[in-house]
C-alpha cells in the first residue's frame, strides 16, 4: 500500500504560503500549515484543505525558534509518523533605505528568514527517511535585481540562495533535494496593489501581469514532484519575465 506523502509549509496562513498548502494537499500530501500569529488564516486553510478531502492540521511557532520547530515536527512524526518534503516560506519584509536601517531590524530580518530556513531544514534532514525527499526555499527577484531600500531584505534572500546551492550539495547523497523560488511581485495582502501599481508592474513582466500565489504554489509543487527529482540546487525565476 502507498504511503501518502507528507509536507511542512511554513509561514502557510496566507499568501503564497497558504496557496502552498493547498495545492500540495491537492496533490494528495498530508500536510502541516504553520503559522506564527495568524491563527484564524491557518485555520481556514486547513479548513479548506479537508473540505476538499485532505488531511492537515495547524500548528503555531516562530521558525526562528528551536523549540517551536521541535514541537511543529514532533506533532507531523505523531500525527503522519513521516515527512518527505518541507517548503521554508516563512519570511518577513524588511523595507527601509540604508541610513534607517538598525541593528534590531537586521537581527529580526536573518533570524526569520535565514535562521528559521535553517533550523528548519536541519529538522527535515533528520526527518526525511531513506527514500529521500525535497525542501524548497522562498527567495525573491530582489536577490539579483537590486531595487532602493530593499539592501536588507536581498541580503537574507541572497544568504537563501547560496544556502540553498550548499544544502543541495551536502544533501544529495541522502536523496534529498534542495530547490530555491524566486518570485517577482506577487499579488497579496502584504502587497496590496491599487490599479495604477498594478499596471506599472505588469508592465515590468513579459507576460504583462503580477504574479499570484497559485502560480508560485503550482511550480513548487512541480519541484516536489517525481516529475521534478533531477532538480536539486536550483533557483528557480517565477517571476513570469522580470528579469529576461
Amino acid at each position: 500500500m502507498t504511503r501518502t506523502k507528507v509536507a511542512i509549509v511554513t509561514g502557510a496562513s496566507r499568501g503564497i504560503g497558504a496557496a502552498v498548502a493547498r495545492e500540495l494537499a491537492g496533490h494528495g500530501f498530508n500536510v502541516a500549515v504553520n503559522y506564527a500569529s495568524n491563527h484564524d488564516g491557518a485555520k481556514a486553510t486547513v479548513e479548506a484543505i479537508k473540505k476538499a478531502g485532505g488531511d492537515a492540521l495547524a500548528m503555531q511557532g516562530e521558525v526562528q525558534q528551536a523549540g517551536a520547530l521541535d514541537r511543529l515536527f514532533e506533532a507531523v512524526q505523531e500525527k503522519w509518523g513521516a515527512l518527505d518534503v518541507l517548503v521554508n516560506n516563512a519570511g518577513v519584509g524588511a523595507t527601509a533605505p540604508l541610513e534607517q536601517i538598525d541593528a534590531e531590524m537586521i537581527d529580526k530580518a536573518f533570524a526569520v528568514n535565514l535562521t528559521g530556513m535553517l533550523l528548519a531544514s536541519q529538522r527535515a534532514a533528520r526527518a526525511i527517511g531513506p527514500d529521500g525527499g525535497s525542501i524548497v526555499n522562498l527567495s525573491s527577484a530582489l536577490a539579483s535585481q537590486p531595487a532602493p531600500t530593499q539592501v536588507l531584505y536581498a541580503a537574507t534572500k541572497g544568504a537563501i540562495e547560496s544556502a540553498t546551492r550548499t544544502l543541495a550539495q551536502e544533501l544529495g547523497s541522502r536523496k534529498i533535494r534542495v530547490n530555491a523560488v524566486a518570485p517577482g511581485p506577487v499579488e497579496t495582502d502584504l502587497l496590496p496593489l491599487n490599479d495604477e501599481l498594478r499596471g506599472f508592474l505588469s508592465s515590468k513582466t513579459a507576460l504583462a501581469r503580477v504574479g499570484q500565489p497559485t502560480d508560485i504554489a503550482k511550480i513548487i509543487a512541480f519541484l516536489v514532484s517525481d516529475a521534478g527529482g533531477w532538480i536539486t540546487g536550483q533557483i528557480i525565476g517565477t517571476d513570469g519575465g522580470l528579469r529576461i
